[in-house]
C-alpha cells in the first residue's frame, strides 16, 4: 500500500466544508497530484472526502481500477442529516449528482455496512457495493480498561444531528448523579451554552489522546440520532472504544446489529430515547461485573470482526477480486 497525499482539510478543524476558498485548495490539490503521475500499483482506492476526486483520480488511474470508499452520501449528510439544504432543493439535487457520479466513476464502491451498501446501491443505480467494517488503528487504541473509580460517561463527536447530543444531554438531566463528559464541537454547539451541572463540555481533545479518555471513563457513548443515515453508520468511535475495551452504549439500529448484540457486546438503546440512555448509563454505573462483561465481549468482538488483522486481508480479497 503506498499513499498519494496532498492535504487539502489538514489542520482545519471545521473540516470538510464548502466555499471558495475550499474549491481552490481542493483544485490545487488535486493538480499535485496529477502531476505526481503515480506508477506502478495494481488499483487505485479513493477514500472519505473524495467525491470530488473521483474525475482526477480516474486519470490518475490510467487503466487500473478505481476504487471509491466514500463512507457517506454527501446528499445524505448535508441534506437528511445535517437539514443544510431542503429537500429537492437546487442544492440536494445537486449534491445527489455529485454523489452518483462519483459512485458510478468508480470500478468498485465500498461501504463500511451492510445498510449502508444497499442504500448507495440504490442511490447510483449500481449492482454490486463490497462492504468493510472502518475499524481503529490498533496501534493507538488498545485494550487498557479498567473500571474507574469515579465513572464518567464519555462522549467524543461533532455536534451534528446523527451523534443525537440532545438525547445525551436529556439522559444526562434524567441521571444527575453520574458525570458526563462531553468532547467535540460542531452545528449543535449551542444545546451545551447551558448544560446540566453534571455535563463537562471540552470542545477539542488531540487524536492521539483518544484512547486515554476512553481507558478512564467508565462508559463511552455512541451515536443516539434518528435520522435515516444514524440508522446505517458504524462511526469510529465505536470501533475504537470496543478496541480499547471500554464499554459501550449506543442505539440500536441495523448498522449497529452488523455488528454488536445487545447485552453482550454493547448495551443498545432505541435511537433518540433518552430514558433509555440515562438506564443503561446507570446499569454500568452500579454493576461493575456487567460492565467488566461488556467490556471483554466488545473487545473480543473487535477481535474478530473489525481488526487490522481482520480487515486487512478482507481489503486485500476485494481489490485482488477486482484487478
Amino acid at each position: 500500500m503506498r499513499e498519494e497525499h496532498v492535504s487539502v482539510w489538514d489542520g482545519l478543524r471545521d473540516g470538510w466544508s464548502a466555499g471558495a476558498a475550499r474549491a481552490a485548495r481542493l483544485a490545487v490539490a488535486q493538480a499535485r497530484l496529477l502531476r505526481r503521475r503515480p506508477r506502478g500499483f495494481d488499483a487505485f482506492i479513493v477514500g472519505y472526502p473524495g467525491h470530488l476526486d473521483l474525475p482526477v483520480a480516474r486519470r490518475a488511474a490510467r487503466e487500473q481500477p478505481l476504487v471509491f470508499n466514500p463512507l457517506v452520501s454527501l446528499a445524505d449528510t448535508l441534506v437528511g442529516d445535517r437539514r443544510r439544504f431542503r429537500p429537492g432543493s437546487i442544492a440536494a439535487r445537486g449534491l445527489e449528482a455529485i454523489d452518483r457520479r462519483a459512485f458510478r466513476s468508480a470500478d468498485l464502491v465500498v461501504a463500511d455496512t451492510e445498510a449502508q451498501a444497499h442504500f448507495f446501491a440504490d442511490l447510483a443505480g449500481l449492482a454490486v457495493v463490497e462492504v468493510c467494517f472502518v475499524g481503529a488503528e490498533d496501534r493507538l487504541f488498545r485494550p487498557a480498561w479498567q473500571p474507574p473509580q469515579q465513572f464518567t460517561a464519555l462522549f467524543v463527536g461533532k455536534l451534528i444531528p446523527l451523534q443525537g447530543v440532545n438525547t445525551i444531554l436529556a439522559a444526562a438531566r434524567l441521571a444527575q448523579d453520574i458525570p458526563f463528559r462531553i468532547v467535540g464541537s460542531g452545528q449543535l454547539a449551542s444545546l451545551l451554552s447551558s448544560p446540566p451541572p453534571n455535563v463537562e463540555h471540552v470542545p477539542w481533545v488531540e487524536y492521539d489522546r483518544l484512547p486515554a479518555e476512553l481507558h478512564r471513563a467508565g462508559c463511552a457513548l455512541g451515536i443516539f440520532g434518528t435520522t435515516g443515515k444514524a440508522r446505517r453508520v458504524i462511526p469510529n468511535k465505536t470501533f475504537q472504544a470496543l478496541a480499547c475495551g471500554t464499554p459501550l452504549v449506543t442505539a440500536d439500529t441495523p448498522a449497529a446489529r452488523e455488528l454488536l448484540a445487545d447485552g453482550d457486546s454493547a448495551l443498545l438503546v432505541p435511537p433518540g430515547d433518552a430514558e433509555a440512555l440515562a438506564g443503561a448509563v446507570r446499569n454500568l454505573a452500579a454493576d461493575a461485573a456487567l460492565a467488566q462483561r461488556i467490556a471483554a465481549r466488545g473487545r473480543a468482538t473487535y477481535e474478530r470482526h473489525a481488526s487490522e488483522a481482520v480487515l486487512g486481508p478482507r481489503w486485500r480479497g476485494i481489490i485482488e477480486r477486482l484487478a
